[in-house]
């Protein structure tokens, strides 16, 4: 979180003369100065044997054979369409055969991960460019199997093209309605919390349509400026959802028989393996049962296919990783305390355990059904390191990737290959194609110039610590100090942290940092004379579930204790000044950044909050339940927020928040700033005018880093 401080003049003057004195300056970090260069865009092509990007520009989707990593053709030229031109695109999706995609171009965000825009279909072979629609922008447009029908949203109702009668447009559904009822897509809140823009899709034989309905008629409005949108608040109405379908021949609707919790979710809806089938997930409010549902979309009967329940809550990630789309399903379950993959039959039959690696599953890539082997990433050695693996049916397990660092994949169809993305805390990302034995066969991108850009400012190397609190917990850290660190002086340390359940900031990767890139922001903090720490607490991932989800029902307590820990032992280094500790993150980092200077010891004597939850009781339902339950069950967790230890704030406090925050309300912020007036406690505080949760646009994020900076050069310089 970061915050804004006034100076005085001659402050002013001798801030700047120090910041003249460094090598990065915070308009080359925010301006992209030092970003690394990307794959991104990619789809694996059906042939197993070839993939697509999109070139820098915008204005190519280039096919690569997964081969050699050569480019041997272009699948989509801007400059070399028929019937119809755009300049460049934001994006492309390959229909199923292969034969065409969709292109869009025009983007307007809606929610973080939401948008519409406006789509093309183009013929690869022909060339020809056609307007998906005429009739207004759209939105999370789906092909159906057969590369025949396109279905999509617009104004909150599902739209049908087919490709074969020219591009006919057909209304699906009418009821749609702005705040009221939604098709196709998810409310504001299954979006940001289950993690989907989509809740459309067709069945396997393309011949049935299948979506999520959501009615949130009934959910509380939120005025944010002149936008009013439905935002529950924990403990609150959610929206009720149902499960339809639509027959492309006889055009009639009908309702899936689904059991839905009482408050509960369907947080997905997937195309089945059989023709007229889709797989509806539901969950129970409390998040801590997760369900799959076999539903036929013709005579609307539902079967359950597997019930997980798991102690305290389902992690979404876990939910995310499910794969329906074989004769098999595989499922994450963190259920023996560490999450692992399991295999069930499509009916929902389970044959056991594929892996059984020391120890967190991570992400799952793929399932070869041919050859029974599950292919994941996983913190397999360490917490702080990622390596891909595969487990074949024999349970063999095979690590295919052997520098330490982060590595992840993304596999060719076949299994045969993958494209893996490499980089540690002090090396920028690198790209190879591999073989499936893990043997690299050709080098895509090595970010040498950003390498050497790197080297040329001199950065120093970030360096992984553990220690252990009064507690006896065990917490690891990473550590940058600075480049002509003396360890004969006394150093200002500032400690950046997140915090959030399953979060992960102590990580060997290039995207550490309080704003990720190698750390550059932290870097800049480090020139000017801090040493700069980061130390995830309890509650955060990688380690287990019992470490992870410890927080459960009293979120910030323990996180808080922990990072007042942290600056204990940091107070007891020979190198540190204990009367010059500062802290500061942003969202949840914010929140536990609040909760710690409010602890009770102490410890800080500076901090920045940046877009803060200030009462679990201001923030979503989905989201805070899955953690805290609700506050009718749990009013005492509730009631230990960073408003309720405002009388104990400690330290000097810079607030930030945008006011156009449709995730974290600026309200957690002015109601904060309204309890320390009546706690009589000083603090400084910036608003920036219709920015959201990410701040960001212009010259915002540089200022904003400014503030962050300025404020804990005057505290604790």
């Amino acid at each position: 979180m970061k915050k804004i401080l006034l100076f005085a003049c001659f402050a002013m003057l001798s801030t700047a003369s120090v910041m003249a004195q460094t090598n990065l300056n915070l308009k080359d970090i925010t301006s992209g100065v030092y970003a690394p260069q990307t794959i991104s865009e990619v789809t694996m092509l059906a042939d197993g044997e070839s993939y697509a990007t999109m070139s820098d520009d915008g204005t190519k989707v280039l096919k690569f054979s997964m081969k050699s990593g050569k480019q041997d053709g272009i699948l989509f030229d801007a400059t070399n369409t028929l019937k119809n031109k755009v300049d460049k695109i934001a994006g492309y999706n390959m229909s199923p055969d292969g034969t065409r995609m969709l292109v869009w171009n025009n983007v307007k965000r809606i929610y973080r991960r939401s948008f519409t825009a406006n789509y093309y279909i183009y013929n690869i072979q022909s060339r020809v460019l056609a307007p998906l629609s005429d009739f207004g922008p759209q939105q999370s447009p789906v092909w159906s199997p057969d590369s025949r029908n396109v279905a999509f949203v617009r104004d909150n109702n599902i739209y049908l093209v087919r490709l074969l009668y020219d591009n006919a447009e057909t209304q699906v559904t009418k009821d749609g309605k702005r705040n009221e009822i939604i098709n196709g897509v998810p409310d504001w809140v299954n979006e940001e919390e289950f993690g989907f823009n989509c809740a459309l899709t067709f069945t396997s034989d393309g011949a049935m349509l299948s979506w999520i309905r959501y009615d949130e008629s009934k959910v509380k409005d939120y005025r944010l400026g002149d936008f009013v949108y439905k935002y529950p608040l924990a403990g609150e109405r959610n929206s009720d959802v149902s499960v339809r379908s639509y027959d492309l021949q006889s055009k009639q609707t009908r309702t899936m028989q689904l059991f839905i919790p009482k408050e509960g979710y369907v947080p997905r809806l997937k195309m089945g393996r059989e023709p007229d089938h889709v797989v509806a997930y539901t969950m129970n409010r409390h998040q801590d049962e997760l369900c799959l549902y076999d539903c036929n979309t013709r005579s609307t009967i539902c079967n359950l296919l597997i019930k997980e329940k798991v102690d305290n809550y389902v992690k979404e990630e876990a939910m995310e990783n499910i794969l329906v789309d074989s004769a098999f399903i595989v499922l994450p379950s963190d259920r023996t305390g560490a999450m692992q993959i399991y295999l069930h039959q499509s009916d929902g039959m389970q044959l056991g355990q594929l892996t059984s690696i020391p120890g967190e599953v991570t992400d799952v890539y793929g399932f070869d059904e041919k050859t029974g082997t599950v292919y994941y990433q996983a913190a397999g050695k360490d917490p702080l390191n990622r390596e891909v693996y595969m487990t074949d049916r024999k349970g063999k397990t095979t690590c295919l990737t052997q520098r330490p660092g982060w590595n992840s994949a993304i596999f060719s169809k076949d299994f045969s290959h993958f494209i893996l993305t490499w980089s540690d805390a002090n090396t920028p990302y690198e790209y190879s194609i591999c073989n499936n034995k893990g043997k690299e066969i050709v080098r895509l991108q090595d970010n040498s110039s950003l390498k050497q850009k790197v080297a040329g400012i001199g950065i120093p190397k970030k360096e992984f610590f553990k220690f252990k609190t009064s507690e006896g917990v065990e917490l690891n850290g990473v550590m940058i100090r600075p480049a002509n660190f003396d360890a004969n002086k006394k150093y200002p340390v500032v400690m950046w942290q997140y915090s959030g359940p399953g979060s992960q900031q102590v990580r060997n990767s290039w995207s550490i940092g309080s704003m990720g890139n190698g750390a550059m922001f932290d870097n800049y903090l480090a020139q000017e004379g801090f040493i700069v720490v980061c130390v995830d607490g309890r509650g955060t991932g990688g380690r287990g579930a019992e470490f992870e989800k410890c927080t459960y029902r009293k979120l910030g307590q323990l996180e808080s204790r922990d990072q007042v820990e942290t600056a204990l032992y940091l107070a007891s280094l020979p190198y540190v000044d204990k009367e010059r500790i500062g802290i500061w993150g942003w969202s949840y980092g914010g929140f536990c950044t609040l909760m710690s200077m409010s602890e009770g010891r102490g410890v800080f004597k500076a901090g920045v909050a940046v877009a803060p939850v200030t009462s679990y009781r201001f923030y979503d339902t989905v989201y805070t339940e899955r953690y805290m339950q609700t506050p009718q069950e749990n009013g005492a967790g509730y009631d230990d927020n960073a408003i309720s230890r405002a009388e104990k704030l400690h330290g000097d406090l810079l607030l930030c928040h945008g006011t156009a925050d449709d995730n974290v309300h600026p309200e957690n912020t002015i109601e904060y700033a309204e309890a320390l007036v009546q706690a009589d406690k000083d603090f400084s505080e910036r608003f920036y005018r219709e920015r959201n949760h990410s701040i960001y646009g212009g010259n915002t994020r540089n200022h904003l880093l400014r503030q962050i900076a300025r404020h804990f050069i005057k505290n604790l310089k």
